[in-house]
């Protein structure tokens, strides 16, 4: 079976295992009877069977919808809330006083001097400072109106690029009110692609930080002939005389104070209307430059109800961790998805996030560990990274604490797979992995790219808590599928949400098919209020991606493709884009490989290569530099990092260990990677060849790796 191969391997003493498994069957069956009364587990067993989507008609390629909206798509959270500004408008009426925005107070910052020479930033936070929505309404009405005594007009273009954080909400909230176009950038776009968004979009203002307006606007901003105002959200910078002329600089407190003193009694504000343009979200985009998607008020709303529909119980008592980029729709969909039900959301950053963070001074607290959140979005990287880490702690214990926590965790795994809990090891064994993430998360979401089983499976055990994995695209507002609370099959990304209906489409040259037997397969199409209205200024990309059918429903062409279980959940299995076909004219699919590979103890990252010029696949690793160097010294290999991976003879041992894991993952042979080049150097979003969230920019790595495609390519390989 699946939770078989999961498995945690341990070295126990065959007859001290037999004894170790009749305590643990007798404490099962003593503790099974009073469990299955008091837990509620029954109905969490009896849901987790039940179909959770279905198809609307019998014909093959019918649309599936959630058993909950089969009728009727939901689109609009609260009766009347139709669009952004309504819906907090509501929140704040409902949850007034109640604690909104978090954000840590610096305590101090320090230079910290490393071995190397190099010098880190440290810093030492103190406990969150909290506004209210009451607050956050009226900083955000103010800013509004200070933004239109600047000149800003409804219905026209205002650019963000900021790091997460309260006042990105704040200006985000202000500009729904006001009807301003909000342009989403990523913090860690490249130059030119920041400059490609700011001059499509014509924006004459830009909300930044002032890190970043030294570190990035600087150097581009006369590049962008039409800006007139930048607005930082932290305070004054400092002076900049190399400004061109005509740039004026403010800081949003000015601005709000002065849409404080603005007279807006006689004048009637523009409100939006469920059909005007809330977003427009730069996708950094695994390919080209970013794309502009259109996303209105009634896409956003759409979106955020059939997410909010998945999480249980969700209102005053949760609090929400926001760390990733709100320039992304995952984080800005959980977060609106909060905001509308009363739960607080305390700000972090990947640097501050846990006590081991980078930027986290020794000995002092990181942001989980001070918030304890009740709700937690990741990327699949964030989680294989965490997962990771704990594996090599684990593999550094003593031999009987390793053997301990092994034990408990393929016990727990056995229990979990038939939807039984585990009170006594959760508080015993896995207590301590739990406060990692602060002690109290109860959902984990996960979405922006697959997570493995063995990943989902580690956290669900080491975390006690179900992870829901989603699936959705910025094109979709985010809104696709997430898995429910009391599933913990792995692999699949659970049945569509409510607000939206999926379609499979029949996709000839991978060989999939809507009336394959016994799962129909092909690409995903989504359909439903959350499907944007297209790329900005891009109608050709618009009438490829996006298509309405005779009854006028809106439907994304996502180029995924997948397959739906009997149950209604969908499983994405493969990508067009990543679909090559060699010289012989076998079929290989990059994702598929890299699934296979990427969860290994020596490999950080990875990246599959393959040309239809020749006959076999290639790859880029990223190794882990302890594994690396532990695998070096054992093969009696002496050198710099940078010369371990530059050699050839690495490169073979490195090669043996991923043919094994290939095998294991029953690759077939013509899939499993022939040669390899070893990167000393980490893929980041700063570096450009991975997207902010972590997904492999292909065409950026082929560049990248020119040089070594052609070496690996340059002779045959007997």
């Amino acid at each position: 079976s699946q939770a078989a191969k999961m498995k945690l391997k341990h070295n126990i003493n065959p007859v001290l295992l037999q004894f170790i498994n009749f305590i643990v069957l007798v404490y099962s069956l003593v503790t099974y009877i009073p469990w299955y009364i008091l837990s509620g587990s029954k109905q969490a067993i009896a849901k987790a069977k039940q179909v959770k989507a279905r198809p609307v008609n019998n014909k093959p390629g019918g649309a599936y919808r959630s058993v909950n909206s089969l009728h009727c798509l939901a689109s609009v959270l609260y009766p009347g809330c139709d669009t952004l500004d309504k819906v907090f408008k509501y929140a704040k009426t409902k949850y007034k006083d109640k604690k909104l925005l978090g954000t840590r107070e610096i305590l101090k910052e320090e230079d910290e001097i490393q071995p190397s020479g190099k010098v880190f930033k440290k810093v030492i936070l103190g406990k969150y400072t909290w506004l209210s929505y009451e607050d956050v309404y009226i900083k955000a009405v103010n800013f509004g109106n200070g933004l239109a005594v600047l000149g800003q007009q409804p219905k026209t273009n205002i650019a963000i690029f900021c790091e997460t954080r309260a006042e990105w909400m704040i200006a985000a909230q202000a500009c729904f009110m006001c009807n301003y176009q909000l342009v989403t950038l990523y913090a860690t776009l490249g130059g030119p692609a920041i400059v490609h968004g700011l001059n499509e979009t014509e924006v004459t203002t830009i909300i930044t930080s002032k890190e970043l307006m030294q570190t990035k606007l600087k150097e581009i901003v006369s590049q962008v002939p039409l800006l007139r105002h930048i607005i930082t959200v932290d305070g004054k910078p400092t002076t900049w005389s190399e400004f061109p002329k005509g740039v004026i600089v403010h800081t949003m407190a000015s601005v709000q104070a002065m849409g404080a003193k603005a007279d807006t009694g006689n004048k009637q504000p523009s409100r939006p209307v469920p059909s005007d343009i809330a977003v427009i979200m730069y996708t950094s985009g695994s390919t080209g430059i970013p794309k502009g998607v259109m996303i209105s008020h009634c896409n956003i709303i759409a979106g955020i109800t059939g997410m909010a529909e998945r999480i249980p119980n969700l209102g005053e008592k949760d609090i929400y961790i926001g760390y990733l980029p709100l320039a992304h729709v995952l984080e800005l969909s959980a977060e609106l998805v909060c905001l509308s039900h009363g739960c607080r959301i305390g700000y972090s950053s990947p640097q501050t996030l846990a006590d081991q963070s980078s930027k986290i001074k020794k000995g002092s607290k990181g942001d989980v560990t001070t918030l304890k959140p009740t709700l937690m979005a990741a990327v699949p990287e964030i989680m294989d990274r965490i997962y990771k880490n704990v594996m090599n702690k684990v593999n550094e214990m003593t031999s009987f604490q390793r053997n301990l926590f092994i034990l408990a965790y393929n016990y727990k795994m056995e229990q979990i797979s038939k939807g039984y809990t585990t009170p006594l090891c959760d508080s015993l064994i896995f207590r301590k992995v739990r406060m990692l993430l602060g002690g109290k998360i109860r959902i984990l979401l996960c979405g922006g790219a697959p997570l493995s089983a063995a990943t989902q499976r580690f956290m669900n055990i080491c975390f006690c808590c179900p992870v829901g994995q989603g699936y959705g695209l910025t094109e979709s507002a985010g809104a696709g599928t997430i898995t429910e609370v009391w599933d913990y099959t792995t692999g699949r990304v659970g049945a569509p949400l409510v607000c939206c209906e999926i379609k499979l489409l029949n996709w000839e040259e991978g060989g999939y098919y809507n009336t394959d037997k016994p799962y129909p397969r092909g690409e995903i199409l989504i359909g439903g209020q959350n499907v944007t209205v297209g790329y900005y200024k891009n109608e050709a990309r618009t009438r490829k991606d996006f298509t309405v059918d005779e009854n006028g429903q809106r439907w994304l062409h996502t180029g995924d493709i997948g397959e739906f279980h009997h149950d209604g959940c969908l499983k994405i299995i493969d990508r067009k884009k990543d679909l090559v076909k060699l010289q012989a004219g076998e079929y290989v699919s990059l994702g598929k490989v890299e699934a296979a590979l990427k969860n290994l103890p020596l490999v950080d990252n990875i990246c599959a290569y393959a040309s239809s010029f020749h006959s076999y696949v290639i790859g880029f690793v990223v190794p882990n530099q302890k594994e690396l160097a532990e695998l070096a010294r054992k093969k009696g290999f002496k050198g710099t990092w940078e010369e371990i991976c530059n050699s050839p003879e690495m490169e073979k041992e490195v090669l043996k260990v991923l043919a094994e894991a290939a095998m294991a993952a029953n690759l077939e042979k013509f899939e499993i990677p022939v040669k390899i080049r070893l990167s000393p150097d980490p893929w980041t979003p700063e570096t450009g060849l991975v997207t902010d969230a972590f997904k492999l920019k292909r065409k950026e790595l082929t560049a990248f790796y020119q040089t070594d495609i052609d070496r690996m390519y340059g002779k045959n390989v007997k």
